[in-house]
């Protein structure tokens, strides 16, 4: 194997570049040229490759972002389009396909490799933590933090006004970014996809606070109730408490990644490097218990990473 091409697909997370750095200094220390594919999948389709090397990682450990850039691409959801990107992959003699993203993108990188027998690995970057295969996936750690500052700035001023603020964190279908920071935050009431938010007894514990002082409700934006605006207006109606509400949103998937996330993504560079060249292809590179594991990719997008209860009974406990 002499060149592998290289892409990041989906949403950016915080340690992609890390990632991208890893991979093509792991490559060259092993005489394997990356291509580097820029704009994910579409890249793929319109032929955007480009050699990257040693010169191009220079100083991009601990931005963030991704410097091959990236972006979600519908049309490559139809055949046709795949077999036009399995077509370029061997006109530019690529001998495999390396991936970063989420669930969309190792869903997408199994398709090549069943329907054209292409050798490609994935790794996971995500700021919801939600694939199945890996303890933590790129970004993930990055987005704590940043939610974390952000909150413990809304604490201050939710103290010193006394009032009811509801902040609304990333994480469609999992509550990992909620639960995690909530409970470092020191949140209230924490409402997550994986649990049913019961109002009323959000209702008694907020009128049961001690009078003027502050009471901080971390949502995910995948809760059943909807996001924090629409929590804030169930409250309105149903009991008339006014409620302030901060969205989040991008801001947790922007700036410079943490070490931990810097570290995850330099160990999954290497690791990918490793599974292609070892034929442990159409598989997903994860850290599980500190261990770098391999993942066949349908079991990645197939099987549902369950939240742990003790985090949901210490949320509880602790509220």
């Amino acid at each position: 194997m002499k060149r592998i091409g290289l892409l990041c697909s989906g949403a950016d997370a915080p340690g992609m570049n890390a990632f991208i750095r890893s991979v093509i200094r792991s490559a060259e220390a092993k005489k394997i040229e990356i291509i580097g594919i820029s704009q994910g999948f579409k890249g793929l389709v319109e032929e955007q490759f480009k050699l990257v090397t040693r010169m191009d990682t220079a100083n991009i450990v601990g931005t963030g972002g991704t410097i091959l850039k990236t972006g979600v691409y519908e049309p490559f959801m139809d055949q046709a389009n795949r077999t036009i990107a399995a077509l370029n992959l061997k006109k530019a003699g690529i001998d495999g396909l390396i991936g970063c993203g989420g669930i969309g993108l190792l869903k997408v990188l199994h398709a090549l490799a069943k329907e054209h027998n292409i050798s490609v690995v994935g790794a996971p970057a995500t700021i919801d933590n939600d694939i199945y295969g890996t303890d933590y996936t790129i970004g993930y750690d990055t987005a704590l933090n940043t939610a974390a500052d952000a909150i413990d700035r809304i604490r201050d001023t939710a103290e010193s006004e006394g009032n009811v603020y509801i902040i609304e964190v990333m994480g469609s279908e999992a509550g990992y970014i909620a639960i995690n920071v909530g409970i470092g935050c020191g949140a209230e009431y924490i409402a997550i996809p994986e649990t049913i938010t019961n109002i009323p007894d959000l209702h008694r514990r907020i009128t049961t606070r001690q009078k003027n002082k502050r009471y901080i409700i971390v949502i995910g934006e995948g809760d059943e109730v909807g996001g924090g605006i629409d929590l804030a207006n169930i409250l309105k109606d149903s009991y008339n408490i006014d409620s302030r509400v901060a969205v989040l949103g991008a801001l947790q998937k922007g700036g410079r990644p943490s070490i931990a996330d810097r570290v995850l993504a330099s160990r999954l560079g290497s690791a990918a490097i490793d599974a292609m060249l070892s034929g442990n292809v159409n598989a997903m590179v994860g850290v599980v218990n500190g261990t770098i594991q391999h993942t066949p990719l349908p079991m990645t997008f197939d099987r549902k990473k369950i939240l742990p209860d003790y985090l949901v009974s210490l949320s509880d406990l602790l509220a």
